[in-house]
This record gives C-alpha cells, structure tokens and sequence, in this order.
C-alpha cells in the first residue's frame, strides 16, 4: 500500500510538473500569436492574382495610402466592415486604395460570397496563408493601413467599427 501511494504520488507530481511546462508554453505562444508587424517597418511586399484575375504587386501602389484588409467569409466582423471599407476607400481615391485579402478560402467560395452579398471589387486570394503569414496575421479581421512609402502606420486587429475610425487613420497618413 506504501509503494503504490508513492507511485501516485510521484505520479502526480510528475503530471502538475508536465501541465504547468505546458501551460506556460502554450501562454507564451498566445502572446506571441498577437504580435503585429511595427508602426514605421517597411509593409512585406508581395504579388498575387486578384479574383478579376489581375496581377497585383504592393509595390505598384506606392505613393498612395494603402488599406490592407485581411478577412473570411465565415467570420461576421469581416463581413459587417468590408462595406465600410470598401465606401471609405471609394471616398478617398486617387489618393488611397483598398486590398482586400480572403484568408484560407478557395477562389470560388470567395466569387460566391461576393456574389450573394452584391459585393463587386477584387480580392486577393491567400489559400495557403502565406501573405497572412508575411503580415503577421492572428486574428481575422485584421487592417494595415500603409503610408505612402511603403510603411505601416496603423495596424487594426479586430472589426473597423466605424467609418471615422477609418478615416482618421488615412487622414493621418494623407
């Protein structure tokens, strides 16, 4: 009876010793999931296929704000700011240009989207995350706005909730 209460015993300690390694672990990776790329580092510059099938490079909108928009069809702030978005972009051109980046969705459940919600702009397709990946992206939907010259000047993790929001942050790279 003595050998098998210190087995568990020795048992248990072993499992608390396991479970708290772990938790720590797993609290560290969290935090790290939640880091954004810094205001004023260089925007990572990628190339893709827009769902119009058009070539798009980061680089051929230098000199223009950028507002990088990273969301899913299934995730509902996505969906309740790509409007918004999308008005405050139309509001600013020449001056300002919205990309709109589809996270892990293939290109025809993206087309259906926008199709059922009367939705007509191009998306960018990221199916394999590595764009996301280059932004740092954790959380959906997550917003860059990029200066002029190509740097970050306000990243935005969660729902754009309003349209001065928005636009307070193109004003203050304008």
């Amino acid at each position: 009876m003595n050998r098998t209460l210190t087995y568990l015993i020795v048992f248990l300690c072993a499992g608390a010793v396991l479970w708290v390694a772990l938790s720590n672990r797993h609290s560290s990776e969290a935090h790290q999931g939640h880091e954004k790329l810094s205001i004023g580092s260089a925007a990572p510059v990628f190339q893709a296929v827009s769902t119009y099938g058009e070539k798009l490079s980061l680089d051929e909108y230098r000199g223009k704000v950028i507002v990088l928009n990273f969301w899913a069809s299934w995730c509902g702030p996505c969906v309740k700011e790509m409007p918004l978005i999308h008005r405050i972009s139309r509001n600013n051109a020449p001056d300002a240009v919205t990309l709109f980046v589809n996270v892990g969705e293939s290109k025809g459940t993206v087309n259906e989207f926008l199709s059922d919600h009367q939705l007509d702009f191009p998306v960018i397709i990221d199916a394999t995350g590595k764009i996301s990946g280059l932004y740092k992206v954790t959380a959906l939907p997550t917003t860059y706005v990029i200066d002029q010259a190509g740097n970050i000047a306000h990243p935005i993790i969660g729902e754009i909730s309003s349209e001065e929001q928005l636009q307070t942050y193109i004003d203050s790279v304008n």
